[in-house]
């Protein structure tokens, strides 16, 4: 890693806020960039679903053009068995006006071939729109590890399809860090940066818990984020995503955050970055 990376403020760091306020926070802070939340990661979950509420869209662009702050990632796009790309068309027009770059994709579809040809007519969807889908592999989801998302990438190859390598997941997955190296340079889009202890807990429903509410700062805990970092392109913008209520309030765990962000960019700025394939 190295400082000049672009930062940006994810949106499950502070999730109780709202996209206006997040923007500002991030602005506050000094983050190039936020993260939005405009639908639920669960049934019922908290999101801003901004298509539909014109008025916090519009404080939201408002603040953005004070700020200077750019959006750069929407969450959070679940793909199952029912999903239907047409209806993500409210959802892309009002990525397209924040300015957004990418677009978090799940995969909860057990047929993986369905799947894939549900999140090829996504990228085709989005295309238009400027958008990128970065498809983020969670060991409980239907796309648990690295090398299952590289299978589904190589089969839709889509010029806007990305890969999103979250570090906790990264870390807690049947994934492996030499794989790192055969990821083609352009689906790699962006990251997102956390720490976490070494063992792994015991139980799926741990797991899950532990990712959406008790992340450590980058540093604090025992991932591999100098080996993996390294691995990744220097400049690749990252999304530091520390959702934990012990670190303080909102505004208090983004800041620490990003000073815990930056001082282990500096720490392993020095490491010369592996080659990687560039098809």
């Amino acid at each position: 890693m190295n400082t000049s990376r672009p930062l940006a403020l994810g949106a499950l760091t502070v999730l109780g806020m709202t996209p206006p306020d997040i923007v500002s926070l991030a602005a506050e802070c000094g983050y190039d960039y936020a993260g939005l939340r405009l639908l639920p990661a669960t049934p019922g979950g908290i999101a801003h679903p901004l298509m539909h509420d014109r008025k916090m869209l519009d404080e939201t662009l408002a603040r953005i053009r004070d700020t200077g702050v750019g959006i750069f990632d929407l969450e959070i796009v679940r793909i199952d068995a029912q999903f239907d790309s047409k209806a993500m068309l409210p959802f892309l027009e009002t990525g397209a006006e924040l300015g957004a770059q990418c677009i978090l994709v799940a995969g909860d579809d057990p047929d993986l071939g369905r799947f894939s040809d549900n999140f090829a007519a996504f990228c085709d969807a989005a295309a238009p729109f400027g958008l990128k889908p970065n498809l983020e592999f969670m060991p409980w989801t239907r796309v648990p590890d690295l090398g299952t998302a590289l299978e589904i990438l190589a089969a839709i190859d889509r010029d806007n399809a990305g890969l999103l390598i979250d570090a906790i997941h990264f870390g807690r997955s049947a994934s492996r860090l030499d794989d790192l190296g055969r990821i083609p340079a352009r689906w790699l889009q962006y990251a997102q940066i956390c720490d976490a202890p070494v063992q792994t807990p015991p139980t799926t429903e741990e797991i899950i818990r532990a990712a959406r509410e008790e992340r450590l700062l980058p540093g604090d805990g025992g991932l591999p984020l100098a080996e993996l970092f390294r691995r990744l392109p220097r400049a690749l913008p990252l999304c530091v995503e520390v959702p934990n209520s012990a670190l303080g309030s909102d505004a208090e765990r983004a800041r620490r955050a990003l000073a815990a962000t930056r001082t282990c960019s500096r720490k392993t700025s020095n490491r010369q970055p592996l080659r990687r394939h560039e098809a």
